[in-house]
């Protein structure tokens, strides 16, 4: 288990410089929106992850008019003290240090100290395309494999040359086969290690959202949830092949592991056009809860987990049975935020647990 012990924000959001310790294993943080519930625990995830979760430039998450920013946090792992810092120059260059030393390559980091986020927007992992289902498979994938991470930069980056060639051909009206042939023997062999990576994981993974679902929503909702890709039919080297000549006229790389996704459905038809909001933001926990148990048991110890109005749209029923598994089977750490202090103390008092509660 890992507990984060105290954490001090300078110049990062609507804090210009305060200070948390945190005494429990779970922390209930209230007050009204904008008062920095939210930014708090995004805080957290940026010394876990060296970026925001949401997906923000790193100059947006300055105080106000001022340029760059501060976070430290004490981290308890394995029974020894960890410091981390992370810092963003005025220049807009970022340092991340763990116990005094400087961590060259932020993707070596990722990892260490596995966090789960769930958020109300986060719901959009149901609802829209599949970019985002693939960024969530893929930064659960980083923070287990070794490597896994620094594979998925390299991908990328040879997607982008391929398609600047692509796109140069057609300015120039002239395209250089060889160079072509050398980054797609690259792209096949760094996205086959993705892929092969993906494929083996998500057999494990899936099955368990399956169970997590059926924990929570207390139903038996006929879903499945199943991973598509491209390679699981045609291999990738003949993909490219074969869909080279349109990917000349299209100027663009269309296939690839660059369009693998996560399926839903219900009753044969997509889960977001028939699913209520309830069922929804069951699958959503499902998925996160699923990427709690999966980190735990990868790594020997509970993740942190960091819970932002979790109470909006989830009735009390789903809302007991979610508090329970994370409260009282599981034994990681546990934020949780909400604008009602009274309902958020009722609904952790009712558990019989102890708890620490913030007020902003």
């Amino acid at each position: 288990m890992i507990h984060l012990n105290s954490i001090s924000l300078t110049q990062f959001r609507n804090y210009l410089f305060h200070q948390f310790k945190f005494s429990e294993r779970i922390i209930a943080i209230c007050g009204k929106n904008g008062t920095g519930k939210t930014n708090m625990l995004d805080a957290i995830y940026y010394l876990c992850f060296t970026k925001s979760y949401f997906s923000k430039p790193d100059a947006q998450s300055a105080y106000q008019s001022l340029r760059g920013f501060r976070l430290e946090g004490n981290f308890l792992k394995d029974n020894v003290e960890n410091d981390i810092v992370c810092i963003l120059r005025e220049t807009n260059k970022k340092e991340f240090y763990l116990n005094g030393e400087v961590c060259k390559k932020f993707s070596s980091y990722i990892g260490k100290f596995p966090c789960v986020f769930i958020a109300p927007d986060d719901v959009q992992l149901i609802t829209e395309g599949s970019e985002i289902r693939r960024n969530f498979v893929d930064m659960i994938i980083s923070q287990i494999e070794p490597g896994y991470l620094q594979h998925l930069i390299d991908y990328k980056k040879l997607l982008e040359e391929r398609n600047s060639l692509l796109k140069s051909a057609a300015e120039k009206n002239y395209l250089d086969e060889t160079l072509l042939d050398i980054l797609d023997e690259q792209l096949v062999k760094t996205g086959h290690k993705i892929f092969e990576t993906r494929n083996v994981f998500l057999q494990s993974f899936l099955p368990l959202v399956l169970q997590v679902y059926k924990d929570i929503a207390g139903e038996n909702d006929v879903i499945h949830v199943n991973y598509y890709s491209q390679l699981l039919r045609v291999s990738f080297e003949e993909l490219l092949q074969q869909n080279r000549q349109r990917d000349i006229y299209l100027q663009r790389t269309g296939y690839g592991i660059h369009k693998d996704d996560l399926e839903i459905t219900m009753l044969e038809l997509p889960f977001k056009n028939l699913a209520s909001q309830g069922q929804r933001k069951s699958l959503l926990f499902a998925l996160k809860l699923a990427e709690f148990t999966i980190l735990k048991e990868k790594k020997g110890f509970a993740p942190l987990l960091l819970l932002d109005d979790i109470f909006e749209k989830l009735d009390d029923q789903r809302m007991n049975n979610l508090l329970h598994k994370v409260c009282i089977e599981e034994k990681g750490q546990v934020f949780i935020t909400d604008t009602h202090k009274k309902r958020l103390e009722e609904a952790l008092t009712k558990l019989l647990v102890t708890f620490q509660l913030l007020e902003l």
